[in-house]
This record gives structure tokens, C-alpha cells and sequence, in this order.
């Protein structure tokens, strides 16, 4: 099997731990294309999502031989934790 790309548009949230408020991803979503991510994006930055911040990101993946390649971030907004 050949690798393939996949665009992901990955939310977070704060919730609260105890005393502390974390930062947690909310469900990640597989995309159709760049476009569609950054649509996603646009609409947390314009506050239509409830979310704390988010992230798209293009990853090559290689699910037969279990390889993943280096995430490129395409857009971020808001709190998203420094992965990168």
C-alpha cells in the first residue's frame, strides 16, 4: 500500500481537573482536503465552534508499514498546546 496524505482539523478545550483547567483535543476530524481544514479553522476564529483553539495539520501516512511522517501544521488558532 502507498502512503497517503491526510488532513486533520484537531480542536481543543479547557475543562477543569481538580483545581487546575487543562487543556484536552476534542475529537479529531479526517478531512477531505486543505480547504476543507482551513474552513474549519476560519469558522473557530470567528467564533461559530465552542472551542478553546485548534489546529490543521497534513501528516503522510503509511498504515501497512505503520509509518507516519512529520505533522505540518497548515493553520492554528486560539490555545493549542506546543507540540511542535
Amino acid at each position: 500500500m502507498a502512503a497517503t496524505e491526510r488532513i486533520i482539523f484537531q480542536s481543543y478545550v479547557w475543562r477543569k481537573s481538580g483545581r487546575r483547567t487543562i487543556l484536552e483535543p476534542g475529537t479529531a476530524v479526517a478531512c477531505r482536503g486543505t480547504e476543507d481544514a482551513l474552513r474549519r479553522i476560519e469558522k473557530v476564529r470567528d467564533g461559530l465552534l465552542s472551542v478553546a483553539g485548534a489546529q490543521a495539520v497534513r501528516v503522510t501516512v503509511d498504515e501497512e508499514a505503520g509509518d507516519y511522517g512529520e505533522p505540518e501544521v497548515l493553520g492554528s488558532v486560539g490555545d493549542v498546546p506546543g507540540l511542535f
